[in-house]
């Protein structure tokens, strides 16, 4: 058995040196840390390039490019101990995802870094959609434009508003949400020419694709129609002129006129938001009412009802005047306005000194009238008098006869005197002096009243404390003078 033992004493011996090689053998396989290096981008077709470093390494080294873990991409050897690896790929849809690079020699093994690589297809064919589609919407509703592509990855968008780049500090109201613009609530403002443009970058390369413009319209919804009429003679027959009209609205309007319930003439604009019709008309016939309607393919509005009559200017005529002051208190101009107490259509006509004042759409009888600082207003049934001086002053008038009658009857008011005079030069100040010396000369008298009252209630109060102290004596006086004349009456008695 010794024997035995002695015989395995080599063996054992070699034991620690076995077990020491086999220590430094996984001590170098893990000591070796190859280093990928390469892009994490790169555009479809292109050529990629990734480098393979195990430094420290003895020769020979095995490099192996593998794509997500399992795929093999390429093997590279080192022989000359240059320490590196290169790989050069074309880029394609399939070439996308995770590498890392695998070094072996003969006693170690080591993996790399990863590196994710993204292929990026540039865009083409960029366009802008919209829904709805058209882009056509009502204010207030919601319109979303998106920017597409024919292809593209990894891309990004920039929109432009009639050729002005979008953001959200300078369109707060805009939504920008991946290659959509989203207006919740459209206004009339967003209206306009809207483009996109798509790009990806890498590294320092940029590619572009930018979309052609397209128009996006917002409607306006109608406003309630307004309606006004006028008179106008042709030949014998009497007209009315009839307008129908929309502040806003977006066209085409269908715009129709309808007399006592029942439609008398319809317009479709394409153009304007105005309509006129033309309505037979006589005069004292009896009352018609006229309404005008708007029609889009949303809204039907109608107007006010409008009674049209005509009745013929007669009555009474008068001129009232209004003078405007200055901040001083001085007067500085005047309103004069005709009242006329019966006419539908009045034409009216101002004479200053029985000369006509100018006159803008008719011809008056003056052929030479006289100039004047002011203006006319109201259908020429007021006159503002912007300066009062002495061209101004005078006694002014107004005439009035109906507006579709050239050769009708004229009525004509009282002539009203309208200058500066003397009682307009006094100011507030001297009212108020003249009314602060009757308010002295009030409490002047007032107090001259009262003192004068206490006086006399004092007066009294003394001549009453005298005579009741002078009254005993009165008394015994009168007593004595009695008791005097009963003695003389005794002794008269005796003596007969």
């Amino acid at each position: 058995m010794w024997s035995t033992v002695m015989k395995n004493q080599p063996t054992l011996n070699l034991l620690p040196i076995l077990a020491l090689a086999f220590f430094i053998r996984i001590s170098g396989s893990t000591s070796l840390q190859p280093v990928l290096i390469g892009p994490d981008a790169a555009y479809l077709r292109s050529t990629v390039t990734f480098r393979c470093i195990g430094p420290d390494s003895s020769l020979p080294v095995t490099y192996e490019l593998i794509r997500d873990g399992r795929v093999l991409i390429a093997v590279a050897a080192d022989l000359q101990g240059n320490q590196k690896a290169l790989f050069h790929l074309k880029a394609s849809a399939t070439s996308e995802g995770s590498y890392h690079c695998k070094a072996a020699t003969e006693e170690s093994t080591g993996v790399s870094n990863s590196i994710r690589l993204s292929v990026i297809t540039p865009a083409s064919n960029t366009r802008v959609t919209s829904d709805p589609f058209p882009p056509v919407a009502y204010e207030g509703s919601r319109i979303a434009l998106s920017c597409s592509v024919a292809k593209g990855s990894h891309l990004f968008y920039t929109w432009f508003f009639n050729k002005r780049e979008v953001t959200s500090l300078t369109s707060p109201l805009l939504l920008l949400t991946g290659n959509q613009l989203v207006m919740e609530k459209v206004a009339p403002e967003h209206a306009g020419y809207y483009s996109c443009m798509v790009w990806s970058k890498v590294q320092d390369i940029r590619r572009v694709s930018s979309s052609p413009e397209v128009q996006m319209t917002v409607k306006v919804y109608l406003s309630k129609p307004t309606i006004f009429y006028s008179i106008f003679k042709e030949g014998t027959g009497l007209y009315s002129n009839v307008t129908c009209w929309a502040t806003r609205g977006s066209l085409p309007v269908n715009i129709s006129l309808s007399v006592n319930g029942k439609e008398v003439g319809s317009v479709t604009g394409a153009q304007s938001l105005v309509a006129w019709f033309l309505v037979a008309i006589a005069p004292r016939q009896d009352m018609a009412v006229a309404r005008c309607w708007v029609k889009t393919e949303v809204q039907e509005l109608m107007s006010e009802p409008v009674t049209l009559e005509m009745v013929p200017v007669g009555g009474q005529v008068k001129v009232e005047v209004e003078y405007l002051h200055s901040a001083d208190s001085k007067v500085v101009a005047a309103k004069l306005s005709c009242q006329v107490t019966r006419g539908t259509f009045p034409y009216i006509s101002w004479f200053l000194n029985n000369s006509s004042l100018p006159s803008d759409t008719h011809a008056d009888s003056d052929p030479h009238p006289v100039r004047y600082h002011g203006a006319l207003a109201d259908r020429r049934q007021t006159l503002f008098l912007a300066k009062l001086g002495p061209e101004e002053s005078g006694y002014y008038l107004c005439r009035a006869r109906d507006s579709y009658n050239d050769s009708g009857a004229w009525v004509e008011s009282a002539a009203v005197l309208v200058g500066v005079t003397e009682v307009f030069l006094y100011t507030i100040e001297v009212l108020t002096i003249v009314f602060c010396c009757f308010l002295f000369l009030m409490l002047a008298v007032g107090a001259a009243c009262v003192y004068k009252m206490f006086d006399h209630k004092h007066a009294h109060a003394q001549v009453a404390t005298t005579t009741s102290e002078a009254f005993p004596l009165s008394a015994h006086t009168s007593q004595t003078g009695r008791q005097r004349d009963d003695t003389l009456s005794k002794e008269s008695q005796i003596t007969v």
